[in-house]
């Protein structure tokens, strides 16, 4: 490295990804912990694939799966390329350190009746009578309706509700943008009975107020956990006896943001409606990136290359028309 040191460059990269209106946040950890190992061990002169790949290996987790590792150094490539204009000899690792990582793995596309008996376990959860059951109860069914981010929906403040015209306004998401959701009726009458219901429990109606609230003890009235709702999940979960569709290891609150993805195109394809026309205001409705991400449900659920393949079916049924 030169006489500028490598932590002083990845500032200046998370700086300049922030003016580009990346949020920097995925990034932010890694890049620093690996300039400290960098400074740790000592080295000098280019950054090599060697020291690379011996930081990876240092999860803060002691993982010994190469997937892992891979993972972890993928999240560098972006950061040495650019160093590479101030440093040519910065190396940058490819798929062979480690071995490529999986494709993205199919989700669980969860059945209406999974979404029933999970907001109906949600609102059983004590104690009773309490707060708690309604936070859960409407965060999960806010998720299952508008296909949100479980980030998006726990950063929501009072005034990110606009009730009289049934629009949610979501700031800085995953990709730094910001988008409005516009909500079905049931949802905004799901969010107007909580709001009563939480605001009967305790002067919580401030408008830059947290929307989903803890509930128990000095967690009261804060910003929900996001670790604490996955463990409320993972319990519900294990009651509820799912059985797995899914390539993950078991259904996840996020593939509630698949199913309402997936459900959405099932519904325009029995409607005949055009759904490439459609496509992009899906993927701009749930903040992708790239309309090519809203796609990839095309080719990776069941669900839809089942009913993509008997639409291609019908069509081969169909007589030829000569030439003109």
């Amino acid at each position: 490295m030169t006489s500028v040191s490598l932590q002083a460059r990845v500032e200046q990269y998370l700086v300049e990804r922030r003016r580009l209106g990346f949020s920097g946040r995925s990034e932010k950890y890694p890049l620093r912990s690996f300039a400290k190992y960098v400074q740790a061990i000592g080295h000098r002169g280019s950054l090599t694939i060697e020291v690379m790949a011996n930081w990876a290996r240092c999860d803060s987790h002691g993982s010994d799966d190469p997937l892992t590792w891979a993972r972890r150094l993928k999240k560098l490539r972006t950061f040495l390329r650019w160093l590479q204009q101030f440093e040519p000899r910065t190396e940058v690792p490819d798929d062979s350190v480690f071995g490529r990582l999986p494709e993205r793995l199919s989700p669980h596309i969860y059945s209406d009746q999974e979404i029933i008996d999970l907001l109906a376990a949600a609102r059983r959860l004590g104690p009773a009578p309490g707060l708690r059951g309604a936070v859960y109860e409407t965060l999960f069914g806010l998720i299952a309706s508008t296909g949100m981010r479980i980030s998006e929906a726990l950063g929501l403040r009072n005034d990110d509700v606009d009730l009289k015209y049934g629009m949610l306004s979501i700031h800085q998401t995953k990709f730094g943008k910001s988008r409005q959701v516009p909500l079905h009726p049931s949802a905004v009458e799901a969010l107007r009975r909580y709001r009563w219901i939480r605001d009967l429990a305790g002067d919580f109606a401030q408008e830059d107020a947290p929307l989903f609230i803890g509930t128990r003890g000095r967690r009261r009235g804060l910003p929900l956990d996001s670790r604490q709702v996955h463990r409320v999940f993972i319990a519900l979960r294990e009651q509820l006896g799912w059985r797995n569709r899914g390539a993950h290891h078991a259904p996840r609150i996020h593939d509630l943001r698949h199913t309402f993805v997936v459900r959405r195109i099932l519904l325009w394809q029995s409607q005949g409606a055009d759904v490439d026309q459609a496509m992009l205001s899906l993927s701009t409705y749930v903040g992708h990136a790239m309309v090519t991400n809203t796609y990839w449900y095309l080719s990776a659920v069941p669900e839809l290359m089942a009913l993509a393949g008997r639409r291609f079916e019908s069509y081969l049924d169909q007589p030829e028309v000569p030439d003109a």
